[in-house]
């Protein structure tokens, strides 16, 4: 197989700050100078060996990033990745996200929240040229999306003739390149410990992404297996999972200057995107997801307000969405005072200029570069018209739509039916179908729905989905009575809220669903036929894309190659190494003053109210006060460190990541960014960006000292 682009672009110059990029392994002998030259002890070629140390430690929740930390399956992350298993093993009368969770037995800990995986990622193999063979080169539109989408799963299927392993094909650069991921899916996970929110969420949402920051975001899962070391699905007959590789926990702590690296599962970034997608974004799609978020969170607040129960169902909803409304407004106040689109509109035309300069290039790159942003804003216009019908949506009507779609697709031969509803899927779909009633209250659904609604009802009639307003039994231009009425008739005429019924469903043929009277069944099906015809439009548009706009990154790669700069790809869930070195800042969030590194336990003192998002526990407070602080002391700091700032490259999905020393011991867990800098999705600026790690001194110190977690202390080996 010829050598991918990236490696060729890797080769030339690197020109990119030591801090900057999301690095896969194999790229980083690459980049070996750099690395040496910030600190890293061991070779750069053994951290491209994804089933050695220390690679092979590092794990993916499908969502947050996590790390094996004993040979017995134990596996760190944050307390936010565990967030929603908490709160789903909870109850008015054992609050958990209050007290934390401590097993101190095998037999006391709790199955996780439904769905909840560990993916050990075992071989990732670049497969470009058997998902564009040279078939599908020729083709456009639908027809490419689904000859490339053939190819894909004759991969994943090969790949996953390995009994418990998950493969996925993931698209690089727009999809010019794609790898094959291979990954161990354990489907057995098991809560251990979290601290009380006061610890693992303290601060909240008025500290997230600020610094200086106190919070303990720390949490634990175990893996387990069949008896026989296969993945299975729980049982009490299970065990424990045996890592080939855990990692170890520094014995000496850190201090500013000190090499750190990151490894984990970052989600996405976007900083090779064309300017029209960064305007449309920072205009209208960022501002539109702050609205909605907002008015989500509001109507959450209000409806579970004197509903305790409810109010824990939605506790890992408002989580999430605390977290993202938080960024996205974070991320308009940066763009307000940046020239990022200036730069960006400059950087693309000299890209073009670069393109029509030269005849060849512009008979190869030029028409795709011009198609490519008609194509965009053509998507864009039709994401602006489905926004608010996305979140007008019943939830069980949405579980009706996948539920019908499985019925149908099971009707084929496995390998024909759509990528997400063949066998391989079933357990996860299956778990998240059957755990829905755990996170669901009708009320609140039906507040979130109507408010929604009525905004999408006040389009235009010729924006509406005329299949979406039958099922519903609504008509543009109702008033807000008419809707209610209309919601209150499709909700009292399901009964998919039973859970038992609900997952009966799985397994019923299409037939089945014609004859059904439940109301969203009814409503599903009504809905079908239109939801394939726009899905098949979405398709052609897509296939469009891909190729026009795989063509233009070909052509960045190229220009940026030329101008010996180093090119790295943006995030996309998969596994990457970013490092750099602890570092403060020289001016705050203002412009002004300054951060240092590191802050203390003295700070948690300091912020501590008792209450809401600032609630250390008293126990906490007293082992502060007592300055019980054993071998955990900073010899500078004269005190337990907390948390600590870092000249690193991540973003969402990072969330659990190791940090790592120099020799890729366990220094902390990357958590957050600081509001002003994660606008580095974008685009990156080396004197802003910092990241924020918990010190693993503050975990173990908690662990030892407040939760008394001795039995999970020494199977790491950190008394």
């Amino acid at each position: 197989m010829k050598k991918s682009i990236l490696a060729l672009a890797i080769l030339t110059s690197f020109a990119a700050q030591a801090e900057e990029g999301m690095w896969m392994p194999q790229q980083l002998p690459q980049v070996a100078k750099q690395l040496k030259a910030a600190g890293l002890k061991l070779d750069p070629a053994s951290l491209t060996k994804l089933t050695e140390f220390p690679m092979g430690a590092v794990v993916s929740l499908g969502g947050c990033s996590a790390s094996f930390v004993s040979p017995q399956g134990l596996v760190i992350t944050n307390h936010h990745c565990v967030y929603n298993s908490v709160a789903v093993n909870s109850t008015t009368e054992r609050d958990l996200l209050t007290d934390g969770f401590l097993a101190k037995t095998l037999g006391e800990e709790l199955p996780a929240a439904p769905g909840s995986r560990v993916f050990v990622t075992e071989e990732v193999a670049n497969v470009t040229n058997r998902v564009i063979s040279p078939d599908v080169a020729k083709l456009t539109g639908k027809a490419r999306v689904e000859a490339m989408e053939k190819n894909q799963k004759v991969l994943v299927s090969e790949c996953e003739k390995d009994a418990g392993y998950r493969c996925t094909v993931a698209s690089f650069y727009g999809g010019l390149e794609f790898y094959r991921i291979k990954q161990l899916e354990i489907r057995d996970v098991r809560l251990v410990h979290a601290p009380p929110s006061g610890v693992g969420k303290f601060g909240g949402d008025t500290d997230n992404w600020m610094w200086p920051r106190h919070t303990g975001d720390y949490g634990f899962y175990r893996a387990y297996v069949s008896k026989d070391g296969k993945a299975a699905d729980f049982s009490k007959d299970n065990v424990p999972y045996q890592p080939k590789h855990f990692l170890k926990i520094a014995k000496e702590g850190v201090k500013e200057g000190d090499f750190i690296m990151v490894v984990g599962y970052p989600g996405r970034t976007n900083r090779h995107r064309l300017p029209s997608e960064v305007a449309y974004t920072f205009d209208w799609n960022y501002p539109a997801f702050v609205k909605a978020s907002g008015e989500t969170l509001a109507i959450i607040e209000r409806e579970t307000k004197n509903d305790p129960a409810a109010k824990l169902k939605y506790a890992g909803q408002i989580a999430g969405v605390n977290n993202y409304y938080k960024n996205r407004k974070g991320m308009l106040t940066s763009y307000e005072n940046s020239d990022i689109l200036a730069r960006k509109t400059a950087e693309h035309n000299a890209l073009k200029a670069w393109v029509n300069g030269d005849a060849k290039r512009k008979a190869e790159f030029g028409a795709d570069i011009d198609t490519v942003e008609k194509l965009i804003a053509q998507r864009d216009a039709q994401t602006k018209r489905e926004f608010f019908q996305s979140y007008a949506t019943p939830r069980f009507l949405n579980s009706a739509r996948t539920l019908y779609r499985l019925a149908n697709e099971r009707t084929k031969p496995d390998a024909e039916r759509k990528s997400g509803y063949q066998e391989r899927d079933m357990a996860r779909l299956n778990a998240v179908i059957a755990g829905q009633d755990r996170t669901y209250d009708e009320k609140v659904d039906k507040a979130l729905v109507l408010n929604f609604l009525k905004q999408y009802n006040a389009q235009p009639a010729a924006e509406h989905n005329v299949a979406f307003d039958n099922a519903l039994g609504i008509k543009p231009g109702m008033d807000e009575a008419a809707l209610k009425a209309a919601l209150d008739k499709v909700y009292a005429g399901s009964k998919l809220q039973d859970k038992a019924l609900r997952t009966s469903w799985m397994t019923k043929s299409p037939a089945d669903f014609k004859a059904s009277d439940d109301a969203f069944i009814k409503a599903a099906v009504a809905m079908y036929d239109a939801d394939r015809k726009d899905e098949a439009a979405e398709e052609e548009l897509g296939g469009n894309i891909q190729k026009a706009y795989a063509n233009y990154m070909k052509a960045k790669i190229a220009y940026m190659n030329s101008r010996g700069q180093a090119v790295y790809p943006d995030a996309n869930s998969t596994l990457r190494v970013t490092f750099g070195n602890i570092k403060g800042r020289d001016y705050g969030a203002d412009g002004t003053g300054s951060w240092t590194a590191f802050t203390t336990v003295n700070g948690v003192v300091a912020k501590a109210t008792g209450e809401g998002e600032f609630n250390a526990p008293q126990k906490q407070l007293d082992a502060i006060k007592a300055k019980d602080f054993g071998r955990y002391v900073d010899p500078k700091l004269k005190t337990v460190p907390v948390n600590y700032l870092a000249t690193l490259d991540i973003t969402g999905g990072n969330s659990g990541s190791a940090a790592l020393n120099a020799k890729a011991e366990l220094i902390g867990l990357a958590f957050d960014g600081t509001l002003d800098s994660i606008i580095s999705d974008w685009d990156f600026n080396p004197r802003a960006t910092r990241d924020i790690q918990v010190d693993v001194r503050y975990i173990l110190w908690n662990m030892e000292k407040v939760d008394h977690a001795d039995n999970l202390l020494k199977e790491m080996n950190a008394l």
